[in-house]
C-alpha cells in the first residue's frame, strides 16, 4: 500500500507534554503529545515517510528470537521503530548503539514496561536468529529487559514491502564491485527512527544515523508520562 494514503494535511499545535489535535484531510483527528519539531524544514505531508501527527502504518513480522509474529498495531505501548542490517559497518552501528542507550535509559527510569523497541532488518538473507542474537549482544542491547524485539521479514520482497514501501525507509541492495565496504553485497539506505505513541500516531521521525539518545529518551518519557 502506498504510504501516502496515511498522510495528514494540516496541524494544529499546542504545548509539548499535552495532547495536540492533528487534523487530517479527511476531517478526522488524532492526538500527539509533542509539538512539531522546531527545526523541521518540511510539513509532514511533504515527506516520503510518516512524520509528526501521521499514523504509523501497521505491520506484522516474525521475531525469530521469540519464534512468534509481532503485530505492531497490537502493541499498546509507546513504540520506537527503526530498520538496519547487521553487517552494516558504520551507519547502523551508530544508530543501534544510540537506541540501545535509549533502551537502557527506559530501564533505569522504570518506564521499560511502557516502551517497546522494534528493530527491523532489511537483510533477511543474512540476518537469521543467531546473527541477530549475537548482534544484540555486540551492540549492548538488553535482551533480558523484554522490551526490545528484532524483527526479520520472511523474504527480501517482504522487507521491501514493509520497510521501504510502508515505512518509507528506503534501501537499495548493491553488489560486489559497487561497494568497497563489504564483500558479497551492501546496502545504500536511509537511517530513520520513529517514535510512535500508543494511539499509533508518529510523535517524531529522527532522520539520522546518530540520534541523540538523551533527546530521544526525553521525548519517550514525555510521551509515556502523557499517555500512561
Amino acid at each position: 500500500m502506498d504510504r501516502r494514503t496515511y498522510l495528514a494535511a494540516g496541524l494544529a499545535t499546542a504545548s509539548a507534554g499535552c495532547l495536540t489535535t492533528v487534523f487530517g484531510d479527511d476531517g478526522g483527528a488524532s492526538a500527539t503529545v509533542l509539538d512539531a519539531p522546531d527545526d523541521r524544514q518540511y510539513d509532514s505531508s511533504e515527506l516520503p515517510y510518516p512524520a509528526h501527527g501521521e499514523p504509523l502504518p501497521a505491520f506484522s513480522l516474525p521475531d525469530p528470537l521469540a519464534d512468534e509474529v509481532v503485530d505492531s498495531d497490537a502493541i499498546d505501548a509507546t513504540l520506537v521503530v527503526t530498520a538496519f542490517f547487521a553487517t552494516c559497518p558504520v551507519e547502523c552501528v551508530r544508530l543501534i548503539g544510540q537506541l540501545a542507550g535509549v533502551q537502557h535509559g527506559t530501564v533505569d527510569r522504570n518506564v521499560d514496561d511502557q516502551v517497546t523497541f522494534l528493530a527491523l532488518t532489511f537483510d533477511p538473507e543474512r540476518d537469521d536468529a543467531e546473527t541477530l542474537r549475537n548482534y544484540g549482544q555486540r551492540m549492548n542491547v538488553d535482551m533480558e529487559a523484554g522490551n526490545w524485539r528484532f524483527l526479520r521479514p520472511e523474504s527480501a520482497e517482504r522487507a521491501k514491502a514493509v520497510v521501504a514501501d510502508k515505512l518509507g525507509i528506503s534501501f537499495d541492495r548493491i553488489g560486489a564491485g559497487e561497494s568497497e565496504r563489504l564483500p558479497g553485497y551492501d546496502f545504500r539506505h536511509l537511517s530513520l527512527t520513529f517514535l510512535r505513541n500508543p494511539d499509533g500516531v508518529v510523535e517524531r521521525a529522527y532522520r539520522t544515523d546518530q540520534p541523540d539518545h538523551e533527546r530521544v529518551l526525553s521525548d519517550v518519557e514525555t510521551v509515556v508520562d502523557a499517555t500512561s
